[in-house]
């Protein structure tokens, strides 16, 4: 395996390492690696220009996501000066995989107004480090750097997440790009059940930022509630090592192993 989660193997294809490798099945890419890849090619289809910043995101999963080469188109739904509409597809097989909306808005300097957020964490030198994957398998979170606040306890958790590894071999990934591409392990970090006795995968994930996120490290503050009738939902508050940047919704489907 090499020292990234994928290597691009031609204009929009790109082939996932074993760092890549699903929670739930082997044979399956994680989609938090997926995510912070889906974010690059988005910024490498608007290139640098246009002094507009993310402001949403939202991913549905369509089905399952296989370890192998991936594709990824981006197209502008809605081009603007001030606002922007950006749609990306991920495709393994000839199967869409991954549909992806991006809103884009203005970045006027609003310093002056700004305010409402909710306290930041501590940081992640108040943490402490956690095997994940004592709980979970696969290649992904084998990668990753885990350190949990104290406090955690089925259905809540906060907790700062890093890791080594390059998201595209040979080439520089944005901060928000390296920043999503961890945001998925939220519905691991909080677990309510067992992963050997339920299943509780998410079938999507909407991510809304009030400010671009910075550094290395992604915290995660989330509670995990499951409903009566096979539903759940993971909620979580973004964090980076200087406070709150947004929040991060995952509908989940539940149900018992065996």
């Amino acid at each position: 395996m090499t020292e990234s989660y994928f290597e691009r193997v031609g204009a929009s294809t790109y082939k996932p390492t074993g760092h890549a490798g699903g929670a739930w099945r082997s044979d399956e890419q994680h989609f938090s690696p997926l995510g912070g890849l889906i974010v690059h090619a988005i910024e490498r289809h608007r290139g640098t220009g246009g002094g507009l910043v993310l402001a949403r995101l939202s991913f549905d999963i369509l089905g399952k996501i296989a370890l192998d080469e991936t594709e990824i188109t981006v197209e502008t739904v809605r081009p603007g000066r001030t606002i922007e509409l950006l749609e990306a597809t991920a495709v393994i097989g000839g199967r869409t995989v991954v549909r992806a909306r991006a809103w884009l808005l203005a970045a006027p300097d609003t310093t002056a107004v700004a305010g409402g957020a909710i306290e930041p964490l501590p940081g992640p030198e108040s943490a402490v480090p956690w095997p994940m994957s004592e709980l979970w398998t696969g290649g992904y979170i084998a990668s990753i750097e885990v350190r949990r606040l104290p406090g955690a306890e089925p259905g809540r958790a906060s907790a700062w997440i890093t890791t080594r590894h390059a998201l595209v071999a040979g080439e520089p990934s944005s901060p928000l790009a390296s920043f999503v591409a961890l945001v998925d392990t939220a519905n691991g970090i909080a677990a309510r059940e067992s992963p050997a006795e339920w299943m509780f995968p998410n079938v999507d994930l909407t991510i809304h930022l009030h400010r671009p996120p910075a550094g290395r490290w992604t915290g995660l503050d989330t509670t995990v509630t499951f409903g009566p009738a096979g539903q759940g939902l993971t909620s979580t508050v973004l964090h980076d090592v200087d406070g709150p940047v947004g929040t991060a919704q995952q509908m989940l489907t539940v149900r018992p192993l065996g």
